[in-house]
């Protein structure tokens, strides 16, 4: 009975494609400008409330890009990782996969 085995560059090419998402959909659920400072109220020692800044919107913004420059940087490595996938696959007839003991055998020749 045949076994695929999974590559490490599958699952961590499943990984960066969600982590892809996520930080899409964070990106644009924050736009720079509709950004707010987060404020939260702390009691004082005398009963009283008083607002603290807990994120400004510099650190918002500063977060979001920093975000966005990391996005970018992992949708490179996603590409060079597609391409190893695209480059180990070997074309049969009607479509179908190699077995394990096929798949060995081709890494062993080359």
């Amino acid at each position: 009975m045949a076994v695929r085995k999974t590559t490490y560059i599958d699952v961590e090419l499943d990984w960066a494609e969600t982590q892809l998402a996520s930080w899409k959909q964070y990106v644009d659920a924050n736009p720079l400008h509709t950004l707010e400072d987060r404020i939260k109220w702390k009691e004082t020692k005398a009963g009283g409330a008083m607002p603290m800044v807990i994120a400004s919107i510099e650190s918002q913004g500063k977060f979001v890009q920093e975000t966005m420059k990391n996005y970018l940087a992992l949708l490179k490595e996603v590409d060079v990782m597609r391409e190893k996938q695209e480059a180990k696959k070997v074309e049969t007839r009607g479509g179908q996969e190699l077995g394990s003991m096929a798949e060995e055998f081709l890494k062993g020749r080359g």
